[in-house]
């Protein structure tokens, strides 16, 4: 649905979707393959990689429950949508460290190849991991451009009643 907000609405509705393509684009792929290749010298800035996740997703959570209560219903929404994709991207880097656990767990007390640990590692935990953030970009760039249209999903409306923004356009139902 489109619906009639101000552009500086439009424009703080974007930030939620900017913040978390940052933390997927700029951290986690842009500056993680750029520390990996000082890694050997200097391991401090690969550790940098999940302190600036996990300050980043924590700062969009708690942002998204506090935009209940301060901002514009349209804005807020836009907080939801980014929230819950943060939460899917917490639980898939859970679900890493989980595989990793068990890979070293493997290796430490069962006797597990290296190679064996590393196709568990590599295969069952990073492979899902960099598939979701392919998908979760391609979302969020998504929801980016959505709310430049001054557009939410039908789904969210859903979930968050509209309390009396104008509706521009209906979505158009697929023939």
């Amino acid at each position: 649905m489109k619906f009639q907000i101000s552009d500086e609405e439009s424009h703080k509705a974007k930030i939620p979707h900017e913040i978390f393509l940052t933390n997927l684009i700029g951290n986690h792929i842009l500056w993680f393959i750029a520390a990996l290749g000082m890694a050997k010298s200097y391991w401090q800035p690969v550790a940098l990689v999940p302190l600036v996740s996990i300050a980043l997703l924590g700062y969009t959570l708690w942002r998204a429950r506090r935009s209940r209560a301060i901002d514009p219903w349209y804005v807020m929404c836009h907080w939801q949508i980014c929230a819950r994709r943060s939460r899917i991207f917490i639980y898939m880097l859970l679900f890493t460290l989980a595989v990793s656990f068990l890979g070293w767990l493997g290796y430490s007390y069962l006797g597990w190849m290296p190679e064996a640990v590393y196709a568990l590692v590599g295969g069952a935990g990073l492979l899902p991991v960099m598939v979701t953030v392919l998908v979760l970009i391609l979302m969020e760039s998504d929801a980016l451009h959505q709310a430049a249209l001054h557009k939410l999903p039908d789904s969210i409306v859903q979930r968050w009643p509209n309390p009396g923004v104008p509706v521009i356009e209906e979505q158009a139902s697929a023939e």
